[in-house]
């Protein structure tokens, strides 16, 4: 993460886009709770797995969509993900996740995000490896 005015923002690099994509929803999930390792999905909390499919090319705005979509799954459901699984076919991604609602005694919660912003958004190949940058509103 990096600081930027009021906002936060999530830099990745990663060889694939599958990772990348993955780490970048990770990054989201650790704005929220710093400690992701207290979601446990399936040791004694409610195990919740969601499937997500989200049209587009890949592209910053792919990427944009796949997190402002998480953001709305934490905000409407009250639920925090991790284990991101994410393949990519002719039509855009398709991902799937594990969480478990928030439960206050283990998940210490840090940043409300407010909003995924298009400002500074950047996905790119830089030689053998991708780098993305998503700023965010808190």
């Amino acid at each position: 993460t990096f600081e930027h005015t009021a906002d936060l923002g999530l830099r990745m690099r990663a060889a694939d886009l599958e990772t990348l994509f993955a780490d970048a929803a990770e990054g989201l999930f650790s704005m929220i709770v710093p400690d992701l390792a207290s979601v446990r999905p399936g040791e004694g909390g409610a195990t919740e797995q969601l499937a997500f499919e989200i049209d587009g090319e890949v592209s910053d705005v792919l990427l944009f969509d796949w997190l402002n979509e998480l953001l709305y799954t934490f905000e409407t459901r009250r639920i925090l993900l991790t284990n991101f699984k994410i393949r990519f076919n002719g039509h855009g991604l398709a991902a799937t996740a594990r969480g478990e609602p928030i439960d206050r005694t283990r998940h210490m919660l840090d940043h409300e995000v407010k909003a995924i912003t298009y400002h500074g958004l950047k996905l790119e190949r830089q030689g053998d490896e991708w780098l993305a940058e998503v700023i965010v509103d808190i």
